[in-house]
């Protein structure tokens, strides 16, 4: 497994030393090496996510504050340094001549991260476009499909609220009609859930919008299966994946899906402002862009990445992030991800009044959970968690369920989970302050 001996004799390998290195902070070089040593490394994934000493290197990527505990990664999660050196290397060389070597020289490399960000999930270039976040990808798809006053559209009552909104807004702006059913919590059942959404279909029902991984909780829904059932009715589903690429291991062409909308700040740990709209090639001439291209554009992905005037090494950085996450390697992320999730939870359930929304068998959900302490109003415990302990966590009041979001991320320490878990044992058995 992973030693130190074994880190440190990587330090002096030609590809820990290349050029490409010299300028990029020590602590960018020390995960790097990590990462490249552990990939000769024999282990399972999760084997390998319980060796705190390469996850301490690892955690060298990035420049956080340790004074506090941010337990909020579902949220947007800090880029690793050497990815922010990438942007503003680029941002400095675009401004010496904006015209020249933002639109000439930076603008056709986005090609490249275009096509290996398709690579990398199973699709096609051509059906990949590079957006700002998930919400942009998903309204493209929302605002992009003829509807009439009348025709019903189809959600539940746990997607992201702006996904929901921009239904809303249909609704209210074009006389189209929004449904939404409730969904287990947590969802142990794929087959309840396929029936749930079939069952709430109708003749009228012309989309399905629903979550890979829903943000409330981490539930991961069956996708494929809820796909399969609604083209059997001939019904288009929108997919948000906002939190669930490079999150779990999978590829959008396992899912059988016709789109795929995600943020790549999240888990891909790219800059502020990236994400990501897979269609596939055969409908996107059938959507129209959220802002208006050329009709000569109407068969092209890149329709909908007209926004105007942009930045492009904002873009561009989304290699270096791509980069980073396969030299962790997906699978190991994952399994991360799970044994963080699974060390605060698991000692937090061995306490009375802990209940939680989320459940911890393989497959349903990864490294993000929800919990509650039963008798204990959950934004009051965030903020006394904020204000005593400096832990920072996410207050989920919802109509069917409340708690608090936990999202650790590959750079949490155990250390920190411990600071966490002991915050929540005083809180669970003394109560806190009104």
């Amino acid at each position: 497994m992973f030693t130190r001996r074994r880190f440190l004799s990587s330090l002096g390998r030609p590809a820990a030393a290349a050029g490409a290195l010299v300028a990029i902070p020590v602590r960018w070089d020390r995960a790097m090496a990590a990462a490249r040593d552990l990939s000769r490394t024999p282990g399972t994934p999760q084997e390998i996510a319980q060796e705190e000493e390469f996850w301490g290197e690892i955690q060298q990527a990035f420049t956080t504050d340790r004074s506090l505990v941010n337990l909020n990664n579902g949220g947007v999660s800090p880029t690793p340094a050497h990815v922010l050196e990438a942007m503003k290397r680029d941002l400095d060389f675009a401004n010496q001549l904006p015209v020249y070597n933002g639109w000439q020289i930076l603008e056709p490399q986005r090609e490249g991260v275009r096509q290996r960000l398709a690579r990398e999930w199973g699709v096609d270039a051509e059906e990949v476009a590079i957006t700002r976040n998930a919400s942009e990808s998903l309204q493209i798809l929302q605002f992009g499909h003829d509807l009439k006053t009348g025709d019903e559209v189809l959600t539940s009552t746990q997607d992201y609220p702006r996904m929901v909104t921009t239904f809303d807004q249909r609704q209210r702006r074009e006389g189209i009609v929004l449904r939404q059913i409730r969904l287990p919590v947590p969802a142990e059942d794929p087959d309840e859930v396929v029936r749930l959404y079939e069952e709430a279909i109708t003749p009228k029902t012309r989309l399905i919008l629903m979550c890979h991984m829903v943000n409330l909780t981490g539930q991961i829904l069956p996708v494929r299966e809820v796909v399969e059932m609604a083209r059997g009715h001939g019904i288009p589903v929108i997919v948000d994946g906002a939190h669930a690429l490079a999150h779990f291991d999978f590829r959008i062409s396992d899912l059988g899906c016709d789109n795929y909308s995600t943020s790549l700040h999240k888990w891909l740990f790219a800059p502020i402002g990236n994400g990501l709209l897979y269609v596939k090639r055969d409908l996107i001439p059938d959507i129209w862009p959220l802002m208006a291209a050329d009709e000569t554009r109407g068969d092209d992905i890149r329709k909908f990445e007209e926004i105007g005037t942009h930045p492009e090494a904002n873009f561009l950085a989304v290699g270096e992030a791509l980069t980073f996450h396969q030299l962790i390697g997906g699978p190991r992320k994952e399994a991360r991800l799970v044994y963080l999730r699974n060390y605060w939870a698991e000692k937090l359930l061995e306490l009375d009044d802990v209940r939680l929304n989320t459940s911890l068998k393989p497959g349903f959900a990864a490294g993000i959970a929800n919990v509650e302490i039963r008798g204990l109003e959950t934004g009051a415990l965030r903020d006394w968690l904020w204000r005593e302990h400096r832990i920072f966590t996410v207050a989920i009041n919802h109509d069917e369920f409340t708690g608090l979001r936990i999202s650790p991320s590959v750079y949490t320490t155990v250390e920190e989970l411990d600071r966490f878990v002991d915050a929540m044992t005083h809180a669970a058995r003394n109560g806190i302050p009104a």
